[in-house]
């Protein structure tokens, strides 16, 4: 593997552990319906505001989201919409359950590039 090859590869894994967590995944979905205070993310999950800022933070830090501090609230939002895209070919593989592994064929349940 060349080292530009390697680069890409661990920025890309950079970018899957971000979203590797329930609760980003939920902030990313809720973030596709609009912009959300840390305030209105924190009353939605039921945890303590530190930990949904650091949630927020590695988000941000991977480039899913973009901030907005507005007085002494900070609104995100999504900043690359199309990772919803990735949520779908997931949800396809979730649906699939490996059938047609077995079967050595292309999939037929994910969305088209």
């Amino acid at each position: 593997m060349t080292a530009a090859a390697h680069t890409k590869y661990k920025n890309q894994a950079r970018i899957l552990k971000a979203l590797a967590h329930p609760t980003r995944l939920f902030i990313v979905e809720e973030l596709a319906r609009g912009e959300r205070s840390v305030r209105e993310l924190t009353d939605m999950i039921g945890v303590e505001m530190p930990t949904v800022s650091r949630h927020l933070s590695v988000l941000r830090n991977a480039g899913i989201l973009a901030d907005d501090k507005r007085g002494l609230q900070v609104f995100y939002s999504l900043r690359v919409p199309c990772v919803l895209n990735f949520f779908k070919c997931v949800e396809a593989v979730q649906r699939d359950d490996g059938k047609q592994a077995k079967r050595k064929a292309p999939p037929e349940i994910c969305c088209a590039t």
